[in-house]
Parts: structure tokens; sequence; C-alpha cells
């Protein structure tokens, strides 16, 4: 069984389902995905997010403002540590740093990544990741803010392999999405293939992303096992020891060990 450890159920094109929602989820866990992970993106649709999770049995949430988000409701230190507490809530985020389309939002982006580190912290549930355009920054304030015992994920990793490689010294994990299968992605092919297979985890990041042989569609959960494929493929093992191996670690990083 899979396990789709980052997409945005809120965020899913569902007309082609009759049963909206239901509908997508049902074709996830068909194809084998037992579980999903809807990670918020703001606070304004986090009462959403985590009906979701309080609806399906296979989905879990997590609470957090993307870096490229403009804010409604801030995310202050106690607001995050309030919805923490919900027992279906496994992770703070997604959070991070993207200075690829708010570079002159800098300061205000690292403040409020402090916050989520700190809620981490505070809370013991581990940080969900973004980070585009901003290495050394990201780095530095996970490591001068967060809490190494907790740790947490980059998701979506495009990164370098020295950036990959000082994260996992964080005890943070790497996440690989649809990307990962695109043909220009040689260089994350190689990063994929130095990542130590128990620190890796496998995501959609659905609606987005969908990986070959949808590239260009909508994408869903249902489409991970792609995503798990490709790395089978890159590590010389099998599809279902990919699966075994992403769903433990998933279990490892996200306190879910049932």
């Amino acid at each position: 069984m899979f396990v789709d450890s980052h997409c945005h159920l809120d965020r899913l094109k569902l007309d082609k389902y009759e049963t909206g929602l239901d509908g997508a989820i049902d074709a996830a866990l068909e194809a084998g995905v037992s579980e999903m992970l809807c990670v918020a993106i703001d606070l304004e649709n986090i009462d959403k997010v985590i009906a979701s999770a309080d609806r399906y049995p296979s989905v879990f949430a997590s609470v957090g403002v993307h870096p490229g988000t403009d804010v409604g409701e801030e995310p202050t230190l106690e607001r995050l540590l309030s919805l923490a507490k919900h027992p279906k809530v496994v992770a703070i985020g997604e959070t991070g740093l993207d200075y690829y389309y708010s570079e002159d939002r800098k300061a205000e982006q690292q403040d409020r990544f402090a916050v989520h580190l700190n809620a981490s912290k505070v809370c013991k549930k581990p940080v969900i990741v973004h980070t585009r355009d901003a290495r050394e920054d990201t780095l530095d304030i996970i490591a001068r803010e967060g809490d190494i015992e907790v740790g947490g994920v980059l998701h979506c990793f495009t990164e370098s392999w020295d950036m990959a490689k000082r994260a996992l010294d964080l005890n943070y994990y790497i996440s690989f999405s649809g990307i990962v299968t695109f043909k220009n992605a040689e260089e994350l092919r190689s990063v994929v293939q130095n990542v130590p297979l128990d620190r890796i985890l496998i995501e959609t990041d659905s609606p987005y992303l969908a990986p070959v042989p949808y590239r260009g569609k909508p994408n869903e959960p249902k489409y991970v096992p792609e995503v798990a494929k490709c790395i089978a493929e890159l590590k010389g093992v099998t599809v279902e020891e990919i699966a075994e191996i992403t769903t433990a670690n998933y279990r490892n990083l996200f306190n879910r060990h049932v």
C-alpha cells in the first residue's frame, strides 16, 4: 500500500466524479493508496482541510500557511498550537520560504517560518517545508529555530543533493513528487539516487504536478504509485519495496504507528 504524504484535497478537480471528493478518495484507495495527508496552505480554508480528515479514516491533516500566500489570518503561535491539538492533525505546515515569487517579502516569510518551527517545537509535530530559491536561508532557519528531535520534511523537493544532505543532517526527510518523472528532471533523479531509502517520502502535491503519463492533467492522490515506480527504477528495487519503505517512513515521521 502507498501513502500520499502531501496533497491538497480541498483543491482537487472533482468534475469527473459524480460523488465529488468521495469519488477521488475511493479512486485512491482502489489504486492502493491507503492514506493521504491533506496539507493546509492558509487558515481561511483550514476548517475544510480538517473536515476532510474528520470525514475519511484514510485522511489526515496539517495546519499552516504557505510562504507564497497573501495572508488573511496571520498564523500566530497560539493559533497554530490550538489547531495542532486536533487528533487528526499530524504536522505543522506547509510553511517555508519562496523567493521565486515573493522576493520582496523575505523578512515577513522568515518571521512566519520561525513561528511555524516554534509551534512544531512546542507541540512535537513535524514541519512540512516548501522551499524555492531560498536554500541557505531555509536551512539556517531550520537549524536555528527547529527541533532536531522532531524534524520534518522538505516536500516536493527540486533542489540540489548538497541541500538534501544538509537537510538529512537536520533530521529531515526528502519528499519527491511527480516532477521526478519529468523528462527534464535528470538532476533531481540523481538526487533520488543519493538519498537513503529510509529518508524518502512520496507525494502528489495534487492537484498540481501530475506525473508522467498524466502530465498536464489535474493531479490526484491515485497517481502517487507513478512516483513510486520511478523511484523504484532509480533505486533498483521493486515498487512493492518502495511502497513499504515510504509508508514506514511516513509513519515514523508523522507518528502514525498503527
